[in-house]
Order: structure tokens, then C-alpha cells, then sequence
């Protein structure tokens, strides 16, 4: 009797964790990889996968991570539908899946996915491959390199191409009946050879352009077939700070007996809070199990009509001397009356104080980036540095997709400065922090003083090139207002970091440890001098660092220690932004063949560069003085020294 039993209990386990299999699979699809799926399919229908895993293996041979995890879902919680499907993909899927994974997460292959008994837990990242608690498993590709390593590790002895009909983007890896696979295009949601229950699709259809509050908008929701019974649901709004108290209207649905359609009006709540833009999410709720839903999680921007605006301007239209400097009394003294290594040193000491100086990790940086880098006329903006146009806080890159999103710009690239991924990206706030030192190259990695926002593909496409002539120099057509900001940054990190130095000449961009050009850099720091975005920038940085950049406060320092000025004796009152005293008039401007210049009596130079910091002319000239400019159309600087005072202005000509 105890052996017939022994054996119930057998064949029950291998009935129940026996009869799940990989029934679909597509790894690589058009464009951003946004319609990824991974499709079960389960023996008996309504069946549940609590204590099931599905882990992806990676099969590249020459990684060191090769046969090794690198990506878990669970599935406690999900249950098969009526034809014993079950579908996990991303948000662009239709039907939606049961459980969202973010775009971009599944590897092309070659690589492996097994399905097991278990959990997340049970497979830490790298997790060598197992047929222990194997349930199902799949090895695929999108071209011929196969992997027999990870097939007998995953206990499989045969590799699937998605590409295998040249279509790899627009076909999905489809078990068979007769457990064999086919790839075609994609049927997820569904039985791969067309049987099985039919489920009513129901569409959300709403416009999705950026909504204002006070803006009302229509929802409607929409059957593939006129249904037979009155059809209710619920939907909602809320998402994140988006709640019921932000708008009103009907979300409850019913589509009447014969009918497919309802339309139901939101009306956005105009408050006078400053809340930031905020998105709303269109969800449904539960819905009948003969329904399926063709889209859901819809996203529409609501833009706050109360954003703050600061009293000083962009880098595009800088102003100056309205952000005054927020440095403790006596906090550089000590750079007083010295010179050369002693002056650079004493520089060190105070930005890199080991008693003083925190150290943020860089998950930290996208809250600095929002108040630092806040666009001064909207602040639920950030001002994209490079491509010099503000973007909404709302759309910073959280996946593998930058098109159209901001990240974070490591103007001495991580590669170069020796730091990569050298701090945690999950973000402890400003009370969280280390200490830190010259010798703290790891450090370099979350420091807020040379990282700023900037588009995403603009941020790839420098990469890790130097600046200068030969190197980076922004994009076509914009106007330079980044160059000083660059500047001084790279000079921060020359002195605050001991493995870090400016260089002249264009090096190679895997050089570690140097980046060029210093000849340009000092150039763009008088070219684009300290403005009020940067100096309130230097402000709210101190408050998480407890250091500042000493060349936004002083950016004659640089010359002091690199430039013409090097070897001299620093004094504070030879230092300050002469560029604000010194009164001198341009014009017209925009200009086309001649500009005149007026408001100084004595000897003065004027030098023109173009926006790369090629010098187009020099000139010495006294008094009321007109210029023959015969250059390109374009945007030019003006470079005026008179005394020891200097002045920068901007030359449109056309």
C-alpha cells in the first residue's frame, strides 16, 4: 500500500510540473527590440505557475559570462488562460502580456532560456546553466554559431534560428505539435496552429498627444465583435503622482447588449500647484475571461502649467552676476599668493579634503541632475547641455532606448577616467555617502561636478573622444554654450582626481588617465565665461558634495595653473569676471560684411573665432572702430581685451 501510494505522489508531481512547455519565443524584433515576447503554454487550461522561473542564458563563447544567467522572471501569481496560454513580453504587445518586461531585455542570441521550479532567488546574475529543477528549455539564435556547451548544459540537442527564413525581425521561434520548431510570424496569445477559444479583443483608443491641465479628452473603448451580454469594467488613471484628485469623469465602461463601443470623457483638474508634469496611465481593470485586452497601459503626458521660472537665464542666453556664490567665508584663503604645484595642490586640498568632502553614488545623480541642470525658464525641465535645448524631467532614459530621452554625461568619459560603473546606480540620498580622497578614482564616477544632462543619442555619438578641433565639438548649428562649461569641468576633475590630468593634442580615446585638448579648453574657458546656470549649478552641488569647482568661481585659475598665467602669483582681487565690468557695444548684430565697435576710448584687441575656436581674425584697435567680417554665415565670438579687463560677445552673421 505504501509503494502505491509513493507512486500517486509520483506521477501527480510529474502530471503537475510536467505539462508547461516554451511555446513561443522571438528575441529579436524591428527597430528598438519594444515587441519582445515569451509565450507557455500549459497542458491543462487556467493553469497556475506559482513556483515556476524563467531564467535567459547567455551563449556568447566568448564572454566570461558565457552559459550564465543574465535575466530571471518570475511567474508566482500567473495562471494559463482557457487555452492553457500564457504571455510575458513587452508593453507594445497585443494582445497585452500578463507580466511586462522592459524593451530590449532579451539577448539575440546565441542563448538559452529554460523554464524551472524555483525562484529568482535560486539564480543569482551568472548563474551557471542547470537541468536540476529543469522544466523546459530553448536554445536559440538569429544567425549559425551554435553553442554545444550551453545545449548540454541545458540538456537540448537541437538549436533554433529565428533567422532561419532571412526574416529574424518579423518571425518568432513556434513549437509545434509534435514538439518540433517552425519560426513564422509571431501569434502571441494564441495556440501557434490557429485552434483553440477565440477570446473579444477590446481596444483602448484615446489620443496620446501631451495634454494640459485644464484639458479634457475622450476615451474610447472598443470590442472586435459586438457582444452578447452587457459588458462591464473599470479603468483607471493613476499613476505615480497622477491621481483621482487630478481629474474628473466617468471611469467605469459599459458596452450595452449588441453593441462594441464606449466613450467616456476625462476632464484634467487645473490646480495652481507646482507638481511637475505628471503621466497618466490608462489601465483596465479586471475584465470578463471571454475578453482580452488589445492594449492597455496607454501613457499620456500631462504638462503642469504652474512650473517655476528662475530669475536668470539659460547657457544659450546667459546672465551673469544674478547667482552669487554660495563658498563659506575663507573657503579658498588658502589659495592666496600662491603659484604653479603649490597653487594647484592647495587647490586639490580643498576639493578633494578627506575631513569634508562626501561622495554620491551614481543612481544619486538623476536627483542632482534635476535641480543642477533645471531648465531656468521651466522647472520641470532639465537643459540638455550639448544639443542646448531643455527636455521634460519625465523622460529620462531608464531602458536601453535614448531616442528622445536624457541621461547622464560623464564629460571626462568613464572610460578615460579609469571609474566605469565604479559606483552603485541605485540612488541613497544626500544623507548616504562615503569619504573620499585625491586617491578615490572610483569616486569620479558619481561626481555630479563633470556629469550633466544631455540627450541620448548626442551623449553616444561624443562617446569618449577628447574635446577640441580634431575631437568633439557638438552638434551642427548650435552655438557653443557648453564649451567653457565642458572646460572647467575637465579641469575640476584634473585636480580633484590624481589619476586625472588635461593634456594637449588630440590622444587616442582609449587613453586612461588623460583627455585633451587643454589649448582648446583654456580657449572655450574664456570664450564661454562663467554664467549665473553654472554658478547656481556650483551651488546646489556643494550642498550633496561639500566641494565645489573652483574654476566656475575663478576661472582665471585655470590660466594660473595651465595658461598663459602659469607660474604667476594668484591674488584674488587680479581674478574676478572682468568680462562684467567691462562695457563695450557691438554692432549691428546680426551683422553681414562690417560690425562697429564703440564704448572704449583706449588701446584694446578684438579677436573673432567661429564656434570650433578657430581664430577668423585680430585686431588691435582705440575708440569707435568698424571691421570688414567677410566670413560664413554663422555664429561667432567676439573676444575684446582691453587693460586686464576681457569681455565675450556673441557675432550672428548673415
Amino acid at each position: 500500500m505504501k509503494n502505491i501510494f509513493t507512486l500517486l505522489i509520483f506521477l501527480f508531481t510529474y502530471v503537475t510540473y510536467g505539462q508547461v512547455v516554451i511555446n513561443e519565443l522571438d528575441c529579436d524584433t524591428p527597430s528598438t527590440d519594444d515587441k519582445e515576447f515569451i509565450e507557455l503554454k500549459s497542458t491543462t487550461p487556467n493553469f497556475p505557475l506559482d513556483g515556476y522561473v524563467l531564467v535567459f542564458f547567455n551563449g556568447n563563447v566568448a564572454s566570461s559570462t558565457a552559459n550564465k544567467s543574465y535575466f530571471t522572471i518570475s511567474l508566482n501569481g500567473l495562471t494559463t488562460d482557457a487555452n492553457g496560454i500564457i504571455l510575458i513580453g513587452n508593453t507594445l504587445i497585443s494582445p497585452v502580456p500578463e507580466k511586462i518586461f522592459s524593451d530590449n531585455s532579451i539577448q539575440n542570441g546565441p542563448d538559452g532560456v529554460g523554464l524551472y521550479l524555483g525562484s529568482t532567488s535560486d539564480f543569482p546574475l551568472n548563474t551557471l546553466a542547470t537541468t536540476t529543477n529543469l522544466i523546459d528549455a530553448l536554445v536559440y539564435d538569429t544567425g549559425t554559431t551554435l553553442v554545444p556547451t550551453l545545449q548540454s548544459l541545458l540538456g537540448v540537442t537541437v538549436q533554433i534560428n529565428e533567422n532561419a527564413n532571412s526574416l529574424q525581425t518579423t518571425q518568432s521561434i513556434q513549437r509545434k505539435n509534435d514538439g518540433t520548431y517552425e519560426t513564422k510570424a509571431p501569434t502571441p496569445g494564441a495556440n501557434n496552429d490557429g485552434s483553440g477559444i477565440i477570446f473579444n479583443g477590446i481596444t483602448i483608443a484615446v489620443s496620446t498627444v501631451d495634454k494640459n491641465e485644464g484639458d479634457s479628452f475622450s476615451i474610447t473603448f472598443t470590442t472586435q465583435t459586438n457582444v452578447t451580454n452587457d459588458l462591464t469594467f473599470t479603468f483607471s488613471l493613476n499613476n505615480g503622482t497622477f491621481n483621482t484628485s487630478d481629474f474628473t469623469g466617468n471611469t467605469t465602461v459599459t458596452i450595452p447588449t449588441g453593441s462594441n463601443t464606449f466613450t467616456t470623457t476625462i476632464a484634467l483638474t487645473d490646480d495652481i500647484v507646482d507638481e511637475g508634469d505628471e503621466v497618466l496611465k490608462i489601465k483596465f481593470g479586471t475584465i470578463p475571461s471571454q475578453y482580452n485586452r488589445l492594449n492597455d497601459n496607454i501613457l499620456i503626458r500631462v504638462i503642469d502649467n504652474d512650473y517655476v521660472v528662475a530669475p536668470y537665464g539659460t547657457p544659450l542666453n546667459p546672465t551673469y552676476g544674478i547667482v552669487s556664490s554660495t563658498a563659506p567665508a575663507g573657503y579658498y584663503d588658502s589659495l592666496e599668493g600662491l603659484s604653479g604645484a603649490a597653487l594647484k595642490q592647495a587647490v586639490q586640498n580643498i576639493i578633494a579634503n578627506p575631513t569634508v568632502v562626501h561622495a554620491q553614488n551614481y543612481g544619486d545623480i538623476i536627483d542632482i541632475l534635476k535641480k543642477a541642470d533645471q531648465n531656468p525658464l521651466n522647472s520641470n525641465q532639465v537643459w540638455l547641455m550639448y544639443v542646448e535645448k531643455p527636455r521634460s524631467k519625465l523622460d529620462f532614459q531608464d531602458t536601453g532606448i535614448n531616442t528622445g530621452k536624457w541621461n547622464r554625461e560623464h564629460i571626462y568619459p568613464q572610460s578615460r577616467g579609469g571609474y566605469t560603473d565604479g559606483t552603485s546606480s541605485i540612488p541613497d540620498g544626500i544623507n548616504v555617502w562615503l569619504p573620499t580622497n585625491a586617491d578615490d578614482i572610483l569616486a569620479g564616477h558619481g561626481d555630479a561636478h563633470h556629469i550633466r544632462a544631455e540627450d541620448g543619442p548626442e551623449n553616444s555619438l561624443r562617446s569618449n573622444k577628447d574635446y577640441g578641433l580634431t575631437g568633439y565639438n557638438g552638434p551642427s548649428g548650435t552655438m557653443g554654450s557648453w564649451k567653457g562649461d565642458v572646460a572647467r569641468a575637465v579641469f575640476y576633475m584634473a585636480v580633484r582626481y590624481n589619476a586625472l590630468s588635461v593634456v594637449n593634442g588630440d590622444i587616442p580615446d582609449t587613453t586612461v588617465g588623460q583627455l585633451g585638448d587643454l589649448a582648446s579648453l583654456l580657449l572655450w574657458n574664456g570664450l564661454d565665461p562663467s554664467d549665473d546656470f553654472e554658478m547656481n549649478r556650483n551651488n546646489y552641488i556643494y550642498t550633496w558634495q561639500v566641494n565645489r569647482n573652483p574654476f566656475i568661481d575663478y576661472p582665471d585659475l585655470a590660466n594660473y595653473i595651465w595658461g598663459a598665467k602659469a607660474g604667476q602669483v594668484w591674488h584674488f582681487n587680479l581674478s574676478t569676471n572682468d568680462f562684467a565690468n567691462l562695457k563695450v557695444n557691438l554692432y549691428p548684430n546680426p551683422a553681414k560684411k562690417t560690425i562697429t565697435i564703440s564704448g572704449l576710448n583706449e588701446m584694446a584687441t578684438i579677436e573673432i573665432y567661429n564656434t570650433i575656436g578657430a581664430k577668423m581674425l585680430e585686431k588691435n584697435f582705440t575708440g569707435e572702430t568698424k571691421l570688414n567680417i567677410d566670413f560664413p554665415s554663422g555664429i561667432y565670438f567676439a573676444k575684446i581685451n582691453s587693460g586686464d579687463k576681457t569681455v565675450v560677445k556673441k557675432i550672428l552673421i548673415e
